[in-house]
């Protein structure tokens, strides 16, 4: 990969977190600002992604959206980030045309776009509290924005699903201010995507779908649809979206991209 520059007389000092929440780990990697306020946003950004699973949990009987799924709750009862989210997420039903939905075999289940939401917002506030450059990486789906400060720019390795350990693409953030990428598919977590016309796991010849976009939180979002709609429909789909390039890989290996993905490898 080339250079992106000079490496600068000092690197950015580096701050550092690890949290486990909704049942994966998150890591927080911040360059630059003021050490005490980066720290201190660091440790704030952290319980806020365990507040979200407080909140969004659908294996907490006790959380707002369990709760809200039940009846017990009005929308209004809620925090305002379930109405955020809801929104959201039907924004990206209709952008899908159905393919994504925030429910789950008809019970309220917004947990496809709440974990890069959450992410994304959880860097959005490391940035704001004046880090030059913030990656957040969400099991494996990861939001960057602005730069690390060093010769080169954040790259984000995607996993290979056919090969255990090994990298399918590294997507590479040079010239970028804002990049996500985000994967779904079974090599992981098993078959757990739903095909919403049916109610049933989806039944596709995919294995794996990466998305490449400015924001987590729809990227995690298309990169479900794309999977649910499978290798030939998914691909046609994610080439229509402004800004946004797809991975596709199939179960016998092959391997289908969106005509802008070269220009993000590296």
């Amino acid at each position: 990969m080339a250079d992106t520059g000079a490496e600068p007389a000092q690197a950015p000092a580096a701050a550092r977190r690890v949290v486990e929440t909704m049942g994966t780990v998150f890591s927080f990697d911040a360059r630059g600002g003021d050490p005490a306020v980066v720290g201190a946003v660091l440790d704030e950004a952290a319980a806020g992604l365990r507040r979200v699973d407080e909140v969004f949990s659908t294996y907490r009987e006790d959380s707002q959206v369990s709760r809200l799924a039940r009846g017990e709750l009005s929308l209004a009862q809620c925090a305002p980030e379930v109405a955020e989210v809801l929104e959201l997420a039907a924004e990206a039903e209709r952008v899908s045309d159905g393919w994504f939905s925030p429910s789950y075999r008809g019970r309220l289940d917004p947990t496809g776009i709440v974990k890069g939401w959450a992410v994304e917002r959880a860097a959005r506030l490391v940035a704001d509290a004046g880090a030059s450059g913030v990656s957040v990486n969400g099991g494996g789906d990861v939001q960057v924005l602005g730069t690390p400060g060093t010769r080169r720019p954040w790259r984000v390795g995607v996993a290979d699903p056919l090969r255990p350990g090994g990298l399918a693409a590294v997507v590479s953030a040079s010239g970028a201010k804002e990049l996500a990428v985000a994967t779904s598919g079974t090599a992981e977590r098993g078959t757990h995507i739903v095909d919403p016309r049916t109610g049933r796991s989806a039944v596709t010849d995919l294995v794996a779908v990466t998305v490449v976009g400015p924001r987590l939180t729809w990227a995690d979002c298309w990169a479900t649809a794309a999977f649910a709609m499978g290798s030939r429909e998914g691909v046609r789909w994610l080439e229509s979206l402004e800004g946004v390039e797809g991975l596709l890989m199939t179960a016998g290996g092959e391997v289908r991209c969106t005509g802008g993905l070269a220009g993000w490898l590296g």
